[in-house]
C-alpha cells in the first residue's frame, strides 16, 4: 500500500472512531433553530464574536451580535430583548463572560429556545454572584481592573495576560483597542429569573481561565444541568477556539 493510501486509511479510521465514540453519540441537540443571538461581556464589544459568526453563517444561520451598553443590568437586558424581538422564530441565545447574567434574564423571552454559556456567569434568580464567586480563589484578572471615576476597564497588561492569554499578542492588542469600559452600577445587578431552570442549556468551560475561576464555571454548568464541554483555553475561547464554540452553538440549534 502506498504512503498516501496508508495516510488516507488512518485518517478515515480516526474520523470513524470519533463519529462512533460514546461522547459524540451522547451529545444532545437542541430544537431546530435558525436564529442565533450573541451577547458580549465586560472588556469587549460585539466584535469579540467575529471568529464564530462566519462559521455559523456558513450553515445558513441568521446571526446577530448585540452591542451591550455595559451601563446597568436592566439596560443590557433591554438591549438584548430588543434584538430578540426582531428574530423571526426560535432563537439560541449565547453569552460570554458577564453576559451570562443577561442570557439568564433575557433568556425568558418566548423566542429563546436554548441557551449557550461561554465561560460565563450563570446565577440563579436573586443570587448574589459576587458572593458566590468568593467561594473560589479570586482569578488574577480581578487585580487588573482599573477605574476612571464610574468606568472600569482592564489594564493592557492584565488584558494580554489574564483575559486573552492564549492569543497571539498582535491579535490580543487589537482586541484591547476595542475594549469598552463598563459602569460600576452594572456589577450590582441581580437577575430576577433564571432561564436555565426551564430551557435547555449548553456550557463551554475554559480550563485555563484567569478571569472567571474554572471551578466556578464547572459548578455553574453542573448546577444548571448543562451539556458541557471543556476547552484548554483562556477566557476568550470564542476567539482561540472558534470551531469548538461554533459546534456547541450548532448543537444547541439542532444544526450539528
Amino acid at each position: 500500500m502506498s504512503l498516501d493510501r496508508r495516510s488516507f486509511s488512518r485518517a478515515a479510521l480516526a474520523s470513524l472512531a470519533v463519529a462512533l465514540s460514546p461522547t459524540a453519540l451522547a451529545r444532545p441537540a437542541g430544537p431546530k433553530t435558525r436564529n442565533i443571538v450573541l451577547v458580549h461581556g465586560l472588556f469587549a464589544d460585539g466584535s469579540c464574536w467575529s471568529e464564530v459568526i462566519p462559521l455559523l453563517q456558513d450553515h445558513g444561520l441568521n446571526v446577530t451580535s448585540v452591542q451591550n451598553p455595559l451601563t446597568t443590568l436592566p439596560d443590557a437586558v433591554a438591549e438584548a430583548t430588543r434584538v430578540l424581538d426582531r428574530q423571526d422564530g426560535p432563537t439560541v441565545l449565547v453569552g460570554h463572560s458577564f453576559s451570562g447574567m443577561i442570557v439568564t434574564e433575557a433568556g425568558m423571552h418566548p423566542k429563546v429556545s436554548s441557551l449557550v454559556y461561554v465561560a460565563a456567569r450563570a446565577p440563579d434568580a436573586g443570587e448574589d454572584y459576587a458572593a458566590l464567586a468568593t467561594k473560589y480563589p479570586t482569578p488574577p484578572a480581578t487585580a487588573g481592573i482599573v477605574f476612571d471615576g464610574d468606568e472600569g476597564r482592564l489594564s493592557e497588561a492584565a488584558f494580554l495576560r489574564d483575559f486573552a492569554g492564549d492569543l497571539p499578542v498582535r491579535k490580543a492588542r487589537a482586541l484591547f483597542a476595542v475594549q469598552q469600559p463598563f459602569h460600576k452600577p452594572l456589577l450590582t445587578g441581580r437577575v430576577t429569573n433564571a432561564a436555565w431552570r426551564s430551557k435547555p442549556s449548553w456550557y463551554a468551560v475554559s480550563t485555563e481561565d484567569r478571569t472567571i475561576n474554572p471551578d466556578l464555571e464547572r459548578f455553574m454548568a453542573k448546577r444548571m444541568g448543562a451539556t458541557t464541554i471543556e476547552l484548554k483555553s483562556s477566557h476568550v475561547s470564542m476567539i482561540s477556539h472558534p470551531h469548538e464554540i461554533a459546534r456547541l452553538i450548532l448543537d444547541a440549534a439542532g444544526q450539528a
